[in-house]
């Protein structure tokens, strides 16, 4: 193997990894401005459910010889419909969302250290956040550690004044370490706690109260090999999720990064998918039709929200790009369809009707 073809190996696949290069991040020597459009519709058999269109813009520039500033706002318009329980119910609904953050990163040969503010707001939610990250390679550059924390306070005003001036505190914790495995191999190993007070009902669903503290943990391991012989990039990651709502959660992603002829790449991706039942979450009774299930006397918390039913999911997914220059152009289209029986446990939740979605993505990006 020459010298040359070992390092573009180790480059393709540092380059294919989202989060956390190997090494420690160098002070980029250009800017990018970047314009994102995001169409989303989701449906279930027999209706159309919410629709989002979100135009975004990012910006990324170098300050000096150590420093970069990072800025990103998005607009999100929301229409369509949702079940008030299970998937049934439909109530019409509109908003529209505008979000910003900002951050500034300081390098060093070994390190970076990266702060960063976050504003989203509708009509009835707000949301503010502030974030420290920082990242720690050893001298041979083939060891990289992070860690970042991320405060969240969220304002909750619903239209229906169910409640008025609701809060939700959110703090998340990580840390991660990315190891050089040879030079064709990079694994990563992510590790978040995070751990939440205040409002987490939904406001808009019949039979909707839930615990006032909701605590998760996650892991996530990643392993980026670079075959030599197609010049591609396979991206394999496994993420376990649990929390204090009973909820566990296996997500199993594939993705290959091919580079063709003329700057061209393609990106294929298949996503498996599955959760556990909420604890609280209260079972479609079809008996009770058409009225929604009453959840038992007794209980304390109740939902009948479809996302924290016992389901499975599969996503499969294509992007394209392409570089012109100092201008390159993504394509993005993704499939997703959830139901009840393709639940990995044999307690898959009952009587909820097949859900899809499909999601299309645009991206032109500018270096200067």
């Amino acid at each position: 193997m020459t010298q040359s073809m070992s390092r573009h190996g180790l480059m393709a696949a540092a380059l294919s990894l989202p989060l956390l290069s190997a090494q420690a991040e160098a002070p980029p020597e250009n800017g990018t401005l970047a314009f994102k459009y995001l169409d989303y519709q989701d449906s279930q058999p027999g209706a159309n459910r919410v629709r989002v269109t979100a135009p975004e813009v990012s910006l990324m520039t170098p300050l000096g010889n150590a420093w970069s500033v990072s800025a990103n706002h998005i607009v999100d318009s929301i229409t369509g419909a949702s079940p008030a329980n299970h998937t049934e119910a439909l109530t019409r609904l509109h908003d529209q969302r505008r979000a910003s953050d900002l951050s500034v990163t300081h390098y060093t040969d070994l390190t970076t250290a990266t702060v960063g503010a976050s504003y989203s707001a509708e009509s009835d939610y707000v949301s503010r956040g502030l974030s420290l990250a920082g990242t720690l390679s050893t001298e041979d550059k083939n060891t990289t550690w992070n860690a970042g924390l991320n405060v969240l306070h969220d304002s909750i005003d619903p239209s229906n004044q169910i409640v008025t001036n609701e809060r939700k505190n959110v703090l998340d914790l990580s840390l991660g370490w990315t190891q050089v495995l040879g030079t064709h191999d990079l694994a990563q190993l992510l590790v978040g706690h995070s751990r939440g007070k205040g409002y987490f009902s939904d406001p808009y669903k019949i039979f909707d109260q839930r615990p006032r503290t909701r605590n998760h943990h996650t892991v996530l391991l990643r392993w980026n090999h670079h075959l030599e012989a197609s010049g591609g990039t396979s991206r394999l990651s496994y993420r376990y999720y649990q929390d204090s709502f009973a909820i566990h959660a296996h997500t199993l992603t594939a993705e290959y990064v091919q580079p063709l002829a003329g700057g061209w790449t393609v990106t294929p991706l298949l996503r498996l998918y599955s959760q556990s039942a909420a604890d609280f979450y209260v079972e479609h009774d079809s008996s009770f039709d058409p009225f929604p299930t009453n959840p038992p006397a007794t209980a304390t918390y109740y939902t009948e929200e479809q996302r924290l039913a016992a389901y499975g999911a599969r996503t499969l997914g294509l992007t394209v790009g392409k570089k012109l220059g100092l201008w390159s152009i993504d394509l993005r289209a993704q499939h997703y369809e959830q139901r009840s029986s393709w639940a990995w446990s044999s307690t898959a939740s009952r009587n909820l009707a097949p859900f899809r979605a499909r999601i299309l993505q645009f991206a032109l990006t500018r270096q200067f």
